[in-house]
């Protein structure tokens, strides 16, 4: 299961939904990524749905995207680690 998750404008809470495919959420990731461009005075609309919890359905304006991540489900259960970046300060 891979996660897609958007950080938005003035939001602290991540939205995210999860794809069963790489290649599901490879293509939102690119449509996402491609709005984010675009709409520098338009307001797109982006609507996502879930594989997980089909009834969820997401839509966000593109212009209030501020980043989009891919991770792997699988991968974050095991470790303690949140997806994403971090510095690591010993």
């Amino acid at each position: 299961m891979y996660s897609l998750e958007l950080s938005l404008r003035y939001s602290p809470f991540p939205l995210s939904i999860q794809k069963k495919e790489f290649d599901d959420v490879k293509r939102i990731y690119d449509v996402i990524k491609t709005a984010m461009n675009e709409t520098l005075e338009s307001s797109n609309l982006i609507e996502l749905s879930c594989d997980k919890a089909q009834d969820k359905l997401i839509t966000v304006k593109a212009k209030e995207i501020i980043s989009v991540q891919i991770y792997e489900k699988s991968a974050v259960a095991g470790g303690a680690k949140r997806p994403g970046f971090s510095l690591d300060i010993d």
